[in-house]
């Protein structure tokens, strides 16, 4: 495991270095910040004092190699907007991203695990069309039609459920819903074709010839072997909500790290986007991994490859 483990984080190293540097360079592209930090009517003198102090008066390449010293240093320098520590931006907003994404695949895989399973238990039953007809329609369902009407139906029009914030339960309810109608029906239509071929398996047919109990059966032989290709599913739809985030996180408010990371393009803040970016990248980086070792863990051919 010490081998396998070794061998993602080295394969790892090189993406995260090209996203560093892509950051870093599309940054600058965006735009002079004195056009934002300055008045109009700023002279010369200001604008190369503003280029100096912030270190923008030096080539593009010695700009790159301090921020790269930098990063060794874990100092991602500091916001142009508040002059306060970048990293520090960062983290006040990413626990909130974390906790809208967690809750909303924590809702996903537990409603998908038990009408999947309910789904396969009894093939073209009532139950299953039901599903298959939700899940497919929850997969096709772009995100952005759905925020955007759930804001003008839920929000606008019933006055239900408030457009933006996080005071209160309601306010988690057409974040989350918005998150989760893809996850949970790609996870639906995962759980149960997985279930239906572990339910006619053979180990569960031996399981129930030896007198195990229906519940053994599901739960103990089937949904285990079941949950393999589940997880890897689940692991990179966690992956692509952490990004959807950044859409949601705008409609609705949510002061998260993507809302963050759309603020600083707009107010070019580099050091706060950058350091946004990176600490996202390096925590999908980290889900991966934890994805691949539950995925040896719970499959023994994995296992056995890593040992080979």
């Amino acid at each position: 495991m010490f081998a396998f483990l070794r061998r993602r984080i080295l394969s790892s190293a090189l993406p995260l270095l090209a996203v560093i540097l892509g950051v870093f360079f599309l940054a600058r592209l965006t735009g002079d910040p004195s056009n934002l930090y300055l008045p109009l009517s700023a002279t010369p003198e200001m604008r190369a004092e503003f280029a100096a102090r912030n270190g923008f008066d030096q080539p593009v390449i010695v700009q790159l190699i301090d921020y790269l010293t930098q990063i060794v240093r874990l100092d991602f320098g500091e916001s142009l907007r508040t002059a306060q520590p970048a990293a520090q931006a960062v983290l006040q907003a990413f626990p909130a991203t974390l906790q809208l994404a967690g809750t909303t695949m924590l809702i996903a895989i537990t409603a998908a695990v038990v009408i999947g399973s309910l789904a396969a238990y009894r093939p073209n039953s009532l139950a299953d069309r039901v599903a298959s007809l939700l899940s497919s329609a929850s997969a096709s369902v772009p995100d952005f039609w759905f925020a955007i009407m759930g804001v003008l139906v839920f929000a606008v029009t019933l006055n239900w459920l408030p457009t933006s914030g996080t005071e209160g339960m309601g306010a988690w309810i057409l974040p989350i819903a918005t998150l989760l109608i893809r996850p949970f029906g790609v996870l639906v239509q995962v759980v149960r074709g997985s279930m239906v071929s572990a339910l006619s398996a053979p180990y569960t047919k031996l399981a129930r010839s030896k007198g195990a109990d229906e519940k053994r059966v599901i739960f103990g032989h089937a949904l285990r072997n079941a949950a393999a290709p589940a997880l890897t599913v689940a692991g990179d739809l966690t992956v692509s909500l952490v990004n959807g985030a950044v859409v949601v996180e705008t409609i609705f408010g949510w002061p998260g790290v993507g809302k963050l990371m759309i603020d600083s393009i707009l107010e070019r803040d580099f050091a706060v986007l950058q350091a946004a970016v990176l600490l996202t990248a390096v925590t999908i980086f980290v889900l991966n991994i934890l994805i691949d070792v539950c995925y040896a863990l719970l499959d023994a051919r994995v296992r056995q490859g890593v040992k080979a």
